[in-house]
């Protein structure tokens, strides 16, 4: 039976990451929230260039995605305290939207199992605006859900960088030279 290198596990792990970082901006974009819209974008980025590295064995772009990790296990910590409005944070502030506009989780109105209703004039049934409806019940309430994304992205981030760490550590320094280098 042959041993999985760390390698390999980490390019699994950004493989993973990618996924889920995928599918949480796709909500985020659903919800309007313009912060975590750019800075899953830019993880994306960082993830990338970190599966190009370990791939190509390029230590430089591995220790960026391991700096990166470091700062995105900070921000889904913030998230999460956000939602469960630790500290101060309020999960009805408009702060992941950045103050442009109302919008709020898409999970808030259309969690599973969330039953909303409308406004009963009929004026306002053909209008889809999600202020002017309220969400009776949902078998998980939003926040959680949300927490759940920060968790999942948190425990891939620490167990990426723990093998990057390592991964890393097994390049060897000549790895990022050129071959055609003239002697000096």
């Amino acid at each position: 039976m042959g041993c999985i290198s760390a390698r390999w596990v980490l390019i699994l792990l950004c493989c993973l990451q990618l996924i889920t970082a995928l599918e949480r901006q796709v909500f985020d974009f659903l919800g309007y929230q313009w912060a975590p819209i750019m800075i899953n974008f830019f993880h994306i980025i960082v993830v990338i260039l970190g599966l190009f590295g370990a791939i190509q064995y390029r230590s430089r772009y591995v220790i960026m995605y391991l700096l990166w990790m470091l700062l995105w296990v900070g921000w889904n910590v913030f998230v999460s305290c956000l939602y469960l409005d630790l500290g101060g944070l309020s999960k009805d502030s408009d702060l992941l939207s950045l103050g442009v506009s109302s919008h709020r989780s898409w999970w808030k109105d259309n969690g599973p199992g969330c039953e909303s209703a409308g406004l009963l004039s009929a004026g306002w049934q053909n209008q889809r605006n999600p202020e002017l409806s309220t969400v009776m019940s949902c078998w998980l309430e939003f926040q959680y859900i949300e927490i759940l994304h920060c968790s999942v992205q948190i425990l891939l981030s620490l167990l990426g960088f723990v093998y990057a760490c390592y991964a890393v550590s097994t390049f060897s320094d000549e790895d990022d030279s050129c071959k055609y280098a003239p002697n000096e």
